[in-house]
């Protein structure tokens, strides 16, 4: 394993400066100890609890729950019919007083709320907690819960995680290491997104052989609140929630228009039509692929005149909402 590259950011540090253009992960030291959420968690986990309390409306959120068994860990049951974790819909305060009730015990239940737009649960969070991201409108969502396992995994779109109370543990792995990481399945996850089979904590060196590469070029980097790290797409990444209250902000944004479609949808069209054919003829569609999409430039079209480019051209929102209603009448005969 390798520490993940970072920096300490000062009064004048510019955010998207430092990310422009950027490819790999950074640690993000002090980006955030300003904000009113640190300066709570510096006090106390109760004081934490509170001041979130003070900003909850009161709407249902939905959370995970799992028994002390798991460890922590949100996976599969023990046969991949299921989950070792319950999802339910509660309230902000009840998952709160959930984790502060089991404080200090060793044999906790575990208590999680991931991915909740902050301004629905927590109104005027991020207004006093602000980071500013020129150029892109990110999806802002908060995180809580105590001592977790969210097993490795990837995003589409980049992210920045900014701690904003007790200490977390991020182990990444650049996408190449797909194969190493042993992906389960794309339609059946605990949460949305593949993950991986291995367990990181006890890896199974006789079931998954390759992980052993995996870990080799594992980045590992532990944050205190304060700190935020950045993410960029499709890298794998696994956190672990070590203190006894974890909150985490997130910002996630994709580097195209909200109007283009998604690349996990594009892949799961590609099993349907093209994974399955003759090896002869999946060597052609590669080959219209590279030319269309993963090689494309201005020569790629350059030999039509403009006004008949049609989507070949570079992709507009009139194109694009085209391009979907050509698909959509496709995929319904």
């Amino acid at each position: 394993m390798q520490s993940i590259e970072q920096i300490d950011c000062d009064s004048n540090f510019a955010l998207s400066t430092q990310l422009s253009g950027r490819t790999t992960p950074l640690v993000l030291r002090n980006l955030v100890k300003h904000w009113p959420l640190v300066q709570q968690a510096l006090r106390s986990d109760q004081a934490v609890a509170d001041y979130l309390r003070s900003l909850y409306p009161g709407v249902p959120v939905q959370a995970f729950f799992a028994e002390p068994e798991a460890g922590g860990r949100f996976f599969y049951n023990a046969d991949m019919s299921g989950f070792n974790f319950s999802q339910r819909q509660t309230r902000l305060d009840a998952v709160l007083d959930g984790i502060l009730q089991h404080s200090g015990c060793s044999d906790a239940p575990v208590f999680y709320m991931g991915s909740t737009t902050a301004d629905y649960c927590t109104p005027g969070l991020t207004a006093q907690n602000p980071l500013q991201l020129d150029g892109v409108t990110p999806l802002i969502s908060l995180w809580l819960g105590n001592r977790s396992h969210v097993v490795a995994h990837y995003d589409v779109p980049d992210n920045i995680a900014c701690v904003g109370a007790g200490k977390r543990r991020f182990t990444l792995f650049a996408p190449q290491q797909l194969a190493n990481l042993y992906p389960g399945p794309l339609d059946f996850t605990p949460a949305g997104q593949p993950v991986s089979m291995v367990d990181a904590r006890q890896p199974d060196f006789a079931r998954y052989p390759k992980y052993r590469d995996a870990q080799q070029h594992a980045l590992v980097a532990e944050l205190e609140a304060g700190d935020a790290i950045y993410i960029p797409s499709m890298w794998w990444h696994q956190v672990e929630g070590l203190s006894e209250l974890n909150v985490l902000v997130n910002y996630w944004w994709r580097q195209t228009p909200s109007y283009c479609g998604l690349p996990t949808d594009a892949l799961l069209h590609a099993m349907l039509s093209i994974r399955d054919l003759p090896p002869s003829q999946r060597q052609i569609w590669q080959q219209q692929f590279e030319h269309y999409v993963f090689n494309a430039n201005d020569q790629t079209s350059a030999h039509l005149p403009a006004e008949k480019r049609g989507v070949l051209a570079p992709m507009l929102e009139h194109t694009a909402r085209k391009l979907r209603a050509m698909l959509l009448n496709r995929l319904n005969r």
